[in-house]
């Protein structure tokens, strides 16, 4: 059985107990902070 996308879902405990599909991206930060650019741009989706 595939996995839910938590669309509209921003309780983090609901994403888990009702096992939707989460993806960690915190080992990306230390890619950030290897790369040392002068400037990071983070782009977010427009409500």
């Amino acid at each position: 059985m595939k996995k839910a996308l938590p669309i509209g879902v921003d309780n983090f405990e609901k994403v888990i107990s009702e096992n939707y599909f989460y993806v960690d991206k915190t080992l990306l930060i230390k890619d950030l902070m290897d790369f040392k650019s002068e400037v990071n741009l983070f782009l977010r989706p427009r409500r």
